[in-house]
Order: C-alpha cells, then structure tokens, then sequence
C-alpha cells in the first residue's frame, strides 16, 4: 500500500518502529506535502473573493501547481522507500571473504547512487514550491497569511531533512567525485531555498508581529 493511502494513525506507527522505512527522507516528503497542501489551502482562500479579483488568474493556476506539487511530494515517499530498500538488504550482506567484500562494495556503491536520488528530488521540489508560498504570503488572503508563514517553515524543515539524506548516502560513496558533484548541488538547494523560505518566513512574521 503506497503511504498516501495509509491513515495519519498507521503511518505513524511504521515511522516510529526499528524498521528502516519508513524513515526520515519519507518524513521530509510528507513534511513538504503539506507544505505543499497549506500554500493549496491559502489560494482556495483567496480565489472567487472580489478583494483578490486582481491576482484571481494567478491564484487559480496556483491551486493546479500546488496540487501537482502535493501530488510530487507524495509520491516520492514511495520513491525514497523502494529506492532505500536495496541499500537496506546491501548493509546486510556477508563480507567474510574478500569476494564477499567485493561484491557487497560494488552492491553498496550502486545501492547509495539510487538511494540519494528522492532526497535530492525532495530538495528541488521544495524550490520549486517556494515562489508559490511566497506568492500566497504576498497576495494571498490576508485571513490566512499565517498558513502561508507555516507552509514557509515546513517547506524549510522538508528542504533540510532532505538535505541530511543526500549527505549521509554521499559520506558512504567510493566515487568520490560523483558525492562532491551531489554534495555542491545539494549545498547550494539548501542554500538559496533555505535563504527563501526564511525570507517568507520573516515577510509572514512582520505582518503579524505585534
């Protein structure tokens, strides 16, 4: 059963037993999708109001990439389990002779090169997700400017959980060149995201502050 169409209840309780997945980089998925989720909700606020009648264009086509978005971010829930399960069983492979040895390195390297994949994705989606916070928080319904602030930290949160993913699967690559190539890209999603969902943030914050 894919994670989406599990309950709040039963997903929970994979996520805080010893099994390996769900784990971290399908928590980070689903924290962005309902970041994602949140930015939906601020644009279905604000469509159909005369007072929005200025950005009613905008918002509506908002609510189609954040829905697209939402659906994105749940799907790689899935992805960061199938793509971690290899990696798993590579851990548990026997490496008493150095053929053995041989093979569980080869098996691993591969295993890892798949595994950093949906946390990286994770990160670019998180981008990708940030002008429509920024939009919402902007433009959006003043009523719910707070959901687009929350939907600004939880976008950060996906982004750094993801983020963590990338780096600890890289730390344990022979392919030195091919990690640092993944580690500059993700240092630098983490960077100018990051920068951007703490600026929304800041912006949400302001308006509210008393």
């Amino acid at each position: 059963m894919a994670f989406r169409d599990q309950t709040i209840d039963a997903f929970m309780q994979e996520l805080s037993s010893k099994a390996p997945i769900p784990g971290g980089g399908g928590a980070s998925a689903l924290v962005g999708a309902l970041s994602a989720s949140l930015t939906h909700m601020v644009g279905a606020l604000t469509v159909g109001k005369p007072k929005y009648a200025a950005v009613e264009a905008e918002m509506v086509e908002l609510l189609k990439q954040a829905e697209a978005l939402t659906n994105r971010f749940l799907a790689l829930m899935d992805e960061d389990a199938a793509a971690f399960e290899p990696l798993a069983q590579a851990y548990r492979l026997p490496k008493e002779t150095e053929e053995e040895k041989a093979s569980k390195a080869v098996q691993m390297e591969a295993a890892l090169k798949s595994a950093v994949q949906p946390p990286l994705a994770v990160m670019e989606t998180c981008e990708q997700a940030l002008p429509l916070i920024a939009f919402c928080a902007e433009k959006g319904s003043v009523v719910a400017v707070s959901d687009a602030g929350v939907a600004a930290s939880l976008c950060r949160a996906a982004l750094e959980g993801a983020s963590l993913n990338v780096f600890i699967n890289t730390q344990g690559m022979q392919d030195k060149a091919y990690a640092e190539m993944l580690n500059l890209r993700a240092s630098a999603l983490l960077s100018r995201a990051g920068a951007q969902a703490e600026e929304i943030f800041r912006a949400v914050y302001k308006k509210l502050e008393a």
